[in-house]
């Protein structure tokens, strides 16, 4: 494994018969959105992929969505998968890395390091001709051991008091989402901002062809925004998700320390007490 948090779609290719590795298809669309991720998961994945569901691996007596489960439940849904201790991980989607992002946040959670980011996720192992496969393999529990790390993780208190102390908080949403101009895909929402927060939309840290940008010019996708490397940050956005993005970017720049605010503007948007703006 290297020090990145990504690996290519040739680093891959290389290990796909590694039984010490595991590749999981973490599609997942937003709502409204007329895509499925288990079926096309069903239609086409990697060799040997197995499909990590996001909404069921998540803690059902929230109201909010797919929250972070339980650390119990997480390891029971990781040894179904066939993943122990000692797996190496790599994750993807069919959309790209957004919702990978998410699962490689959520092993790190839970305390499992050596999980890893498939850079261009599917449409660039596509677009390579490279290998797919239907149908689901059979799949072998493995013990996983579970050891959460709660520093990586915000809550609406953790979060407003970050912000009333002036601390950095982004946004992965779209620039029209953050400024108010557009509808929430979810029903209930407020359209706008938290007080004080940044918009760093998730697209910001993709190049032309669907990978992840690395070095300066990474780095300049978070000056360009107004944010600082140096300083603590926490990543927010619709519902956990794509602030993920964030996280893997601060990552990839030597910074594994950044938290998401899990409940992101699902929560915030649905509470009287919690402040709004609009514009930039």
């Amino acid at each position: 494994m290297t020090t990145d948090p990504l690996v290519s779609t040739d680093w891959l290719a290389e290990r796909l018969n590694d039984p010490q590795l595991v590749v999981l298809d973490a599609s997942w669309f937003l709502p409204g959105v007329d895509r499925n991720g288990r079926e096309e998961y069903g239609r086409a994945h990697i060799p040997g992929a197995r499909f990590f569901d996001i909404d069921a691996v998540s803690d059902h007596a929230d109201p909010l969505p797919h929250m972070l489960p339980t650390a119990d439940a997480f390891a029971e849904a990781t040894s179904a998968l066939g993943i122990g201790d000692e797996t190496c991980v790599v994750v993807y989607a069919a959309d790209g890395m957004v919702p990978a992002s998410r699962v490689w946040w959520m092993f790190r959670v839970f305390g499992h390091d050596s999980v890893k980011v498939l850079d261009g996720g599917l449409p660039k192992w596509l677009a390579e001709g490279r290998p797919v496969e239907t149908g689901t393999p059979a799949i072998a529990p493995r013990p996983f051991t579970a050891r959460p790390n709660p520093a990586l993780v915000r809550n609406f208190e953790q979060v407003r008091d970050e912000l009333r102390a002036g601390r950095q908080v982004a946004d992965a949403r779209s620039a029209p989402r953050f400024r108010g101009e557009m509808p929430e895909p979810r029903a209930g929402l407020r359209a706008g901002h938290m007080p004080g927060s940044k918009s760093l939309p998730a697209t910001a840290f993709l190049a032309t062809d669907g990978t992840f940008k690395a070095g300066d010019e990474l780095a300049a996708a978070f000056a360009a925004h107004h944010l600082h490397l140096a300083e603590p940050l926490t990543a927010s956005c619709g519902s956990g998700i794509s602030a993920c993005m964030i996280v893997l970017g601060r990552a990839r720049l030597g910074d594994w320390n950044t938290p998401v605010y899990d409940g992101s503007w699902t929560e915030w948007g649905a509470r009287a007490d919690a402040p709004v703006a609009t514009g930039a």
